[in-house]
């Protein structure tokens, strides 16, 4: 089976589409982070915080703040869902165990959006909307913030500060977040996703039988778990519900959402540090890995290889027919090159080889484009480390856009990559160790693929997953929630760490020894680089589960 018309159609017109927002929608992203007046709205919420806006923050200052505004907001998750009961509209529903509270407070407010439970049967409309939607902005926003203060690292110099953690935070969501995902829920409602508070319709089936279809808010929660990377869905089956994902152009619309912030990131880099050639030089290190995922997921799954695939002419097996298996293996692939974990397909019915690539994709970093903010610092990151290496080639003290990559920064950066390889890992050995891998549904090199990518899934706070593994149990409650909480905040800690550093030096004039780092050969050293760690580190655990399968 090979690609037809319509999907490479779907996907030009998505890059055409990406292509076309990048400059404008970055400028307005840049003036929105780089500005100095403030709304009404805005100095209202300074006060009620208790911020002056004027006061800058040192990274450690800024990352207390970050740190205290995502702990309250993780126990005010975790209540919200253990008092269900006694809320409005809680349809009736129990308290959630506490273990999957844990689970999923954690999740929403990581970014993560992983669900071990079916919406639909689990939470009632008032945490649906006022608890996990509200923690798709924050957390949508606090990974931009991170991002931002990055960045700032780089562009000043000679300073401790990095910006004002709650400036930030409240900036990206009045004026970015909040009227986009407003559009976004109007335009999903005009194309038929659902948004009411109805506890649910009685129909009569083709068969006779009767069946609850359940409301609610979905077109709201669907707009911002796309455009903030967020994943979490309304619905068990996520955006291959019809209400959630109704029809061929808002699956096209869901995948536009989730990639138009992470893509048009690097033309704010470019702009705060004054050179817009780097950000362009990012975004097509990101471009290069993006297309060659999703021309290599397509390929596989259009390959249908295996024996139902080959018998049938295709691998349509957990795929919505409405949305074809290119259209289908586009969304999965874009889904987990961000950090979104939306699906609109059951990724554990992909071939061997294409569900590899979706892992892949995790184990890359999720930097291509990433998720909101987490994408661009992750790919600063990757860049950092490259210039490094070639200044080990040429005998020469490595800079990047005018800043010494010393000893400090290259510790920094390198503690930064370990961390999700080490929780991937060291969960999976502990799955199996302690029998756990018992839960998944199927054995041998599937099941270490079940397995592997729960946790890639969980340290990338990615929040897709094979599904072939039962995990609400509480060891996988607790372990997974683990490593989506010291996956998300251990590298944001050793980013605004980074930041702080280079925001401390004097900038150091381009010379002739300089490394060009606009240039298409620095293009191709980052993505050398960010495939070969990632081969080198997840290489072994890989070939004994999908590339074992797959051959």
């Amino acid at each position: 089976m090979t690609v037809t018309t319509a999907g490479a159609l779907f996907i030009l017109s998505l890059v055409v589409a990406l292509v076309a927002v990048h400059r404008p929608f970055g400028d307005y992203l840049y003036r929105v982070v780089s500005g100095t007046r403030h709304s009404r709205v805005e100095r209202g919420v300074y006060r009620l915080v208790g911020v002056d806006p004027a006061a800058g923050q040192s990274w450690a200052v800024y990352g207390r703040s970050l740190l205290a505004f995502s702990a309250v907001s993780i126990l005010f998750l975790y209540g919200f869902m253990r008092l269900q009961n006694h809320l409005w509209l809680s349809l009736g529903f129990d308290p959630v165990v506490a273990h999957g509270a844990w689970n999923t407070a954690v999740s929403f407010v990581t970014n993560t959006n992983w669900q071990w439970y079916s919406g639909e049967s689990t939470m009632g409309h008032l945490v649906q909307m006022a608890g996990l939607a509200v923690q798709n902005f924050a957390s949508a926003a606090v990974g931009i913030a991170v991002a931002v203060a990055l960045v700032r690292g780089f562009a000043r110099s000679r300073t401790g500060e990095l910006g004002n953690f709650w400036v930030d935070l409240t900036r990206i969501l009045l004026r970015v977040l909040l009227p986009i995902s407003v559009l976004a829920a109007i335009a999903l409602m005009i194309g038929g996703a659902v948004q009411n508070l109805s506890a649910g319709t009685e129909i009569t089936t083709l068969t006779g039988g009767g069946q609850t279809i359940t409301g609610g808010p979905v077109a709201s929660q669907e707009a911002i778990k796309d455009l903030g990377t967020n994943g979490g869905g309304f619905y068990n089956v996520n955006s291959a519900h019809p209400f959630e994902n109704p029809t061929a152009w808002t699956n096209w619309f869901e995948i536009f959402l989730l990639l138009v912030i992470p893509f048009t990131l690097p033309r704010v880099f470019g702009r705060m540090v004054g050179q817009n050639r780097q950000g362009y030089a990012i975004a097509a290190v990101m471009a290069i890995l993006a297309i060659a995922s999703i021309a290599l997921t397509n390929v596989f799954e259009l390959a249908g290889d295996g024996t139902v695939p080959q018998s049938v002419g295709a691998a349509l097996e957990g795929k919505e027919v409405r949305f074809d298996v290119s259209n289908s293996a586009t969304f999965a692939a874009a889904t987990t090159l961000t950090s979104t974990g939306s699906v609109d397909s059951f990724h554990d019915s992909y071939t061997a080889l294409g569900g590899g690539m979706l892992l892949v994709n995790m184990m890359l970093g999720e930097v291509a484009p990433g998720g909101v903010g987490a994408g661009l610092y992750g790919m600063l990151i990757l860049a950092v480390i490259t210039v490094f290496v070639a200044g080990l080639m040429i005998g020469r003290t490595p800079e990047y856009v005018g800043k010494k990559i010393g000893s400090r920064e290259i510790k920094l950066a390198s503690l930064y990559f370990l961390v999700t390889p080490a929780l991937v890992l060291i969960g999976t050995a502990a799955a199996f160790a302690t029998g756990n891998d018992s839960t998944a549904l199927n054995t041998g090199p599937h099941a270490l693929s079940e397995v592997l990518y729960a946790f890639t899934s969980a340290s990338n706070n990615n929040g897709s997953a094979f599904a072939g593994l039962t995990v609400s149990t509480p060891w996988w409650n607790t372990a997974l929630g683990l490593c989506m909480l010291l996956g998300r905040f251990l590298p944001i800690i050793l980013v605004l760490a980074l930041a702080g550093s280079l925001a401390r030096q004097q900038p150091t004039p381009v010379s002739a020894g300089t490394l060009p780092t606009d240039r298409p050969l620095f293009v191709g050293m980052v993505v050398g680089v960010t495939v070969i760690l990632v081969a080198l580190t997840f290489l072994p655990a890989l070939a004994l589960g999908p590339l074992a399968e797959g051959l």
